[in-house]
């Protein structure tokens, strides 16, 4: 009974923060950062035959494996959706409106992509070249016959904007992207039945950490109680306690960005929304930032602990390289922060905002600090359940809508 009054209570403290303090265009909280609008990121244009991720498009990291042709007369074809946007201009040079179908979530990012390139540049608009294919013109497994594909171009036809607009449609949350020819750009996206289409912040089951007694355990191994490295606010290190695990699944294999410094003995590996501390330089008074892994970009600096353990010292970021690893665990410290592979990071993900997800959590913390003092008992959770927490569940499908966009990762959005 204790526990579901605990769970009340921090249900309705979450809501009454974020009914309180977020807008749709600003979030309030700890620190002389909030309350302002954070600037874009600027935007690298793609250079001619990039693709992302870099990984062939018919794989995990990608846009998934080819699950098979799909024409008019199959059972599948009922599930494209027509897209009637009057906002891109579709080539449709069979016409049939064949370009016009596709899947769901094709629909979703190409509408997406439609409203970014008329802010990007004035009086033009998206053009679609190539859509669904049931005439046979494409590779034997391409994901046009599945309405998975598009090719793309800017209403103008202008090719310098092309570099340009390929990053847009990254943006915009195409789960591959590829400069494939200077007349357009190619994208597709997952199937709509791909359970790796959407993913939190985890590690996987053979990082590590250090706990307070010195060893070094898998992350697999970790539990709630445990005292484990950290990072305080002020930079230093400190032990801080597992709450618990936002997410843990033992499942796999699942996608990855492995981060390689200049020290060849220093590389850290979490999921692409996941936070990692940066700095711009070696300079000790470079300020650290909070980054999605999938945007850290080598000539970048890692934080790394000392070896007094009297403080953390600076690595340079050499490469970032994507593979698939077993296992996903998220846990929660008091502090919000982790030391996973000799490395800082946060223990949050999907917002680029290591205060404010922090804040978001503070709740859950008083949570545990309440039921700790009242029921005189562990101030951790002591379960080890398979996959996502309650409370970031809750916040995710309640909370999420209310952050600013510009702080969120692509993924916070995939359906």
């Amino acid at each position: 009974m204790a526990g579901v009054l605990a769970r009340w209570m921090v249900t309705l403290v979450a809501i009454s923060a974020l009914g309180t303090h977020w807008g749709p265009s600003e979030a309030c909280g700890p620190g002389g950062r909030f309350g302002r609008r954070r600037h874009p990121r600027k935007l690298t244009p793609f250079v001619y035959k990039q693709q992302m991720p870099a990984v062939s498009e018919n794989t995990f990291g990608a846009s998934g494996l080819f699950n098979g042709r799909i024409t008019r007369d199959s059972e599948r074809f009922h599930t494209l959706k027509q897209n009637f946007n009057t906002d891109i201009i579709f080539k449709d040079e069979e016409k049939t409106g064949a370009d016009r179908f596709m899947t769901q979530r094709c629909k979703d990012k190409l509408n997406a992509l439609a409203i970014s390139v008329m802010n990007q540049w004035e009086g033009v608009k998206l053009r679609v070249t190539e859509g669904w294919d049931e005439d046979g013109f494409h590779t034997e497994e391409s994901l046009h016959y599945e309405g998975r594909a598009v090719d793309i171009t800017t209403s103008d036809r202008d090719r310098t904007k092309y570099g340009m607009l390929a990053r847009l449609a990254v943006e915009a949350g195409f789960d591959w992207v590829y400069y494939e020819s200077k007349a357009h750009i190619h994208c597709s996206v997952k199937a709509e039945s791909d359970t790796t289409a959407t993913q939190g912040g985890c590690f996987p089951a053979e990082s590590w950490v250090t706990r307070d007694d010195g060893n070094r355990i898998r992350m697999r191994d970790v539990r709630p109680g445990d005292k484990v490295l950290s990072m305080d606010s002020g930079g230093h290190p400190v032990f801080s306690e597992v709450l618990t695990f936002m997410d843990r699944d033992s499942r796999g294999p699942w996608v990855y960005y492995t981060i390689h410094t200049d020290d060849r003995n220093i590389t850290v590996t979490a999921t692409p929304s996941h936070l990692v501390f940066v700095t711009e330089s070696r300079d000790l008074s470079s300020p650290r930032i909070a980054k999605f892994m999938s945007d850290a970009r080598p000539g970048e600096f890692l934080l790394t602990p000392d070896s007094d353990g009297g403080g953390f010292r600076k690595v340079k970021i050499v490469s970032v390289t994507m593979r698939e690893e077993k296992g996903a665990y998220a846990p929660l410290t008091v502090h919000g922060t982790v030391v996973v592979d000799n490395v800082a990071m946060s223990c949050y993900a999907l917002i680029e905002s290591q205060a404010l997800a922090h804040w978001v959590f503070a709740p859950f913390r008083l949570y545990y600090q309440l039921t700790s003092s009242l029921w005189d008992g562990p101030s951790h959770d002591q379960t080890l359940q398979e996959g996502v927490h309650w409370y970031p569940s809750f916040f995710y499908r309640y909370g999420i809508s209310l952050v600013e966009p510009t702080l969120l990762h692509p993924t916070a959005t995939d359906s």
